[in-house]
């Protein structure tokens, strides 16, 4: 018995010692971020990780353990090479875990999630198409050394076939299954996180203020697996008051119109002259929105950023309708899509468009504006597969969608497909046939029409050189092409009635190095131009992506009140805030507060403003009733 029990022991505590290595590894390979850091800090991130490691340890070592009660019946080499079939796995496992997240670190910042393994299965190309071939390779290098060295190192200490098979068969078999299956069962409790009424969950090793060593104190297997777990439950996640506190602090979070207390019929939309709802020239203009890939408000010298990247759109400013205090609902492009054209807030543990059963129900702009009689069409460059975005698209109410396959191979240049200038040719070619086919007599059906760029993403390989930084210089070109595209779009018949709305899908790649915890993380320009456009404005309120769809509408005297997550930004009767998510966090911004609650650590991670903490219970019943949404669909 002894000599199992010591196996036991020594396998839990084997993977206790490989979890805590990889924290000192992973702040080795970051070491530019932790350079400030002392000793004691990276002794504290080991200590305050370990609940985690016990946890995962406790997960991984329960099979060894039903294969020593197996031991004690049998000692044949079948059960052998289960044994180290079983720690080979694990270490193929392991490494590729290890090595993924340390890489996606540098460019997601938080530890890894279940969103790479979404957009890897939807399509593999694009999902490493921010990276260089070199770098794959080196990936793949890496995690064959490291499984290599994992597998070494349980094979020296815990498979070789003398200490196994040199076990002796045990004269109580009974007794000795008997106490093994409790030492088992025992695993229970660093599994569970103790006894307490909270499980074990990643928010338990947040220690410090600084994020950094928080995220190095993360067991990234754990994560990931926690991650996975929280994907379809949507119903039972971020309960953070009673249902009916939560429906009655939502309720004043929302457009007068979803609750009934304001009119939706046509008629009753109809803009006064004097008010900011009358901000176009027509009632059914054309529409065309521009979603810059990353870009932010620091790229525009015009919101306070820089003066020599986006120059066009700092130009186009000056015509148009700004909105000064805009931000992005999210992080990454499927999550800012949804955002953007349905009026869908982006979500912290998962993103929506991975299931098209519940894309199909939610609202979109392209839908409500078929219905008026318009004509809906998507143009991007790249591969409209990845993230389920074709199904979304689709079932949004897209009557046409021109990706990379409609482009020659030619032209499929860029790891992310056709470079930008290409598909603003693509775009101006189908409005010059547009224009060729008009009659004076009767003008057509009008267009909703979304033209989605793709350049100014890793790894920043652009055709086009003005600027010295490879990435603001990937960013000028995007904005260089939108400036071409605008200068040839004005001698078109179509662009008298035309709005063009310009807005990113996320902030990106600069500026670099941005705390997810940070508001200047979701600092993004909104931008309305076209010759259907009223007059300059610059209008200050608060808003976010997914209040676009309400504004929009509201200005085409459209209803929109089945977008209960959009608000109208130009209705004074409107609460006016910025709601934003990340993994496992959330956001909230008005005028006298800003907000950031992770809600991994269960703490305030920013608490600003003259009125402190009143947009910390906002935001929870915000994100709280949207996962009841979710769960619902």
């Amino acid at each position: 018995m002894k000599e199992r029990l010591i196996g036991f022991i020594k396998t839990y505590c084997l993977f206790i010692c490989i979890f805590a290595l990889q924290k000192p590894l992973f702040m080795l390979y970051y070491r530019s971020l932790y350079e400030d850091s002392s000793c004691a800090d990276w002794f504290s991130t080991i200590w305050h990780g370990l609940p985690l490691d016990l946890s995962l340890a406790g997960y991984l070592t329960a099979i060894p353990g039903f294969l020593f009660i197996a031991s004690a019946w049998t000692l044949s080499k079948v059960l052998h090479r289960i044994w180290c079939g079983y720690f080979l796995f694990i270490s193929i496992l392991l490494s590729i875990i290890f090595i993924v997240d340390i890489g996606l670190y540098e460019y997601w910042g938080f530890r890894l999630d279940a969103t790479p393994l979404f957009y890897f299965f939807s399509s593999p190309k694009d999902a490493v198409a921010s990276v260089s071939l070199w770098m794959v390779m080196g990936g793949i290098i890496a995690m064959a050394v490291y499984a290599a060295i994992l597998y070494a190192v349980f094979y020296g200490v815990l498979l070789r076939e003398k200490r196994l098979l040199g076990m002796k068969l045990p004269y109580c078999r009974l007794r000795v299954s008997g106490v093994l299956f409790l030492m088992t069962g025992i695993l229970f409790i660093p599994i569970r996180g103790g006894f307490t009424v909270s499980t074990m969950n990643v928010g338990k090793v947040y220690y410090s203020p600084n994020q950094r060593l928080n995220h190095a104190a993360i067991n990234p297997a754990f994560s990931l697996m926690e991650s996975l777990s929280k994907q379809k439950d949507f119903g039972s996640q971020y309960r953070f008051m009673e249902d009916a506190e939560a429906g009655c602090l939502f309720k004043g979070l929302t457009d007068p119109a979803v609750f009934g207390a304001e009119a939706t019929t046509a008629d009753s939309l109809q803009p006064s002259a004097d008010s900011l709802h009358d901000l176009f020239t027509t009632r059914r203009p054309d529409i065309l929105f521009v979603i810059l890939e990353s870009f932010s408000s620091r790229l525009m010298a015009t919101l306070g950023g820089e003066l020599d990247v986006a120059v066009n759109l700092d130009s186009l400013s000056k015509e148009g309708i700004l909105f000064t205090n805009f931000y992005a609902n999210s992080f990454r492009t499927d999550r800012g899509l949804v955002a953007i054209l349905s009026g869908y807030p982006a979500q912290p543990t998962t993103s929506i468009m991975k299931y098209p059963r519940k894309t199909q129900s939610i609202p979109a702009i392209a839908g409500s504006l078929r219905k008026a009689g318009y004509g809906t069409e998507y143009y991007y460059g790249g591969d409209a597969d990845f993230t389920n975005m074709r199904s979304y698209l689709v079932s949004s109410g897209f009557e046409t969608i021109v990706s990379d396959r409609d482009f020659p191979v030619s032209e499929r240049l860029s790891k992310w497909g056709a470079h930008d200038h290409l598909v603003f040719n693509r775009l101006l070619e189908d409005l010059k046939a547009e224009a060729s086919e008009e009659t004076s007599a009767k003008r057509p059906a009008p267009h909703f029409r979304v033209l989605q760029t793709s350049s100014s993403h890793e790894p920043f390989e652009v055709p086009y050189r003005r600027l010295e930084n490879d990435r603001l210089n990937a960013f000028a070109y995007t904005d260089s092409c939108l400036g071409d595209f605008v200068r040839q779009y004005r001698e078109l018949p179509q662009w008298k009635n035309t709005v063009i709305v310009l807005v990113p899908d996320h902030l990106g790649a600069y500026p670099e190095n941005l705390n997810n915890l940070t508001v200047e993380r979701y600092q993004i320009p909104l931008l309305m131009i076209g010759g259907a456009v009223r007059e300059p404005k610059r209008i200050d309120v608060y808003g976010s992506q997914q209040d676009i769809a309400a504004t929009l509408l509201a200005q085409l005297a459209l209803p929109h009140n089945e977008f209960t997550f959009s608000k109208d930004m130009l209705n004074p009767a409107s609460p006016h805030f910025a709601f934003f998510t990340v993994p496992d966090a959330f956001g909230m911004v008005t005028p006298d507060n800003q907000v950031i609650f992770n809600c991994q650590a269960n703490a305030v991670a920013l608490d600003e403003g003259p009125s402190k903490g009143k947009n910390l219970p906002l935001g929870k019943a915000y994100l709280q009733k949207l996962y009841d949404d979710i769960a619902g669909r």
